[in-house]
């Protein structure tokens, strides 16, 4: 015999943590502003800074980045903008016989710590809130309906990820990566794009039949921790302090 389900609801005395929602997004928020407004040396020196406080802030995350596929990435990046990156300075550094601009060196390094902290950030705020309390942030911030996209966007993840897993496994399977693999690779793309488009549209049908209006849309609880106003203005002082002094 089936039973009711009990609606999930935040319990009262439920002890509130040390660092709730608001403290994880203003961590998110002060690595981007860190990162991303300082240029050149003094953005490296941040970049380090800002990166040492990520590591000891969410070590789960960084275990996840350091797997040998993010490190390729990370490697390939240093790399293109090495070789590739416009500078108006002349090669004044010769590594290995062959001749680089130290500004290009310091850009690639910047580059390269600067997607680590991002990918860092994002990856230790999304291990760390809720999905449905990024859309009450975001919702509460007057951003109406941006919380369903993400939502929507979150819940397609896993779904992509399967369908793509079931393509490539049916495709290699057939020998459609034998002769013509640069066709296989064209009709996996385009298998993974369609059943996101239709599983995304199914989504969307679903909210309309519901009457689901993004102004109409409720708040979801958030949880406050007891440090999240102590930590949100530190971190803005610091910020102002490290970029502007």
């Amino acid at each position: 015999m089936l039973k009711h389900a009990q609606p999930i609801t935040m319990s009262v005395n439920s002890p509130r943590p040390l660092v709730g929602s608001l403290g994880h997004f203003s961590i998110f928020l002060w690595a981007l502003v860190m990162v991303l407004i300082p240029t050149y040396t003094k953005g490296i020196i941040l970049a380090l800074f800002t990166l040492g406080v990520l590591i000891l802030l969410y070590p789960a995350a960084v275990k996840r980045l350091a797997r040998p596929r993010w490190l390729v990435i990370f490697g390939v990046l240093f790399l293109v903008n090495l070789f590739f990156g416009v500078s108006d300075q002349a090669p004044d550094l010769t590594i290995l016989g062959l001749s680089f601009s130290s500004l290009n060196i310091l850009n690639s390094i910047q580059m390269t710590l600067r997607a680590a902290v991002i990918l860092l950030a994002a990856d230790g705020l999304s291990s760390s809130v809720n999905i449905v309390e990024v859309a009450g942030l975001l919702e509460r911030s007057g951003l109406r309906g941006l919380g369903f996209s993400i939502g929507v966007a979150t819940n397609l993840l896993p779904d992509l990820r399967q369908s793509g897993m079931n393509a490539w496994h049916s495709l290699r399977m057939r020998g459609g990566f034998r002769a013509q693999w640069w066709r296989g690779l064209q009709l996996l793309v385009v298998t993974v794009f369609s059943n996101a488009l239709r599983h995304a549209e199914q989504i969307v049908l679903a909210a309309e039949v519901r009457a689901f209006r993004p102004e109409l849309s409720r708040k979801s609880p958030l949880r406050i921790g007891t440090l999240d106003g102590w930590l949100a203005a530190g971190l803005t002082i610091l910020a102002v302090v490290l970029t502007l002094g």
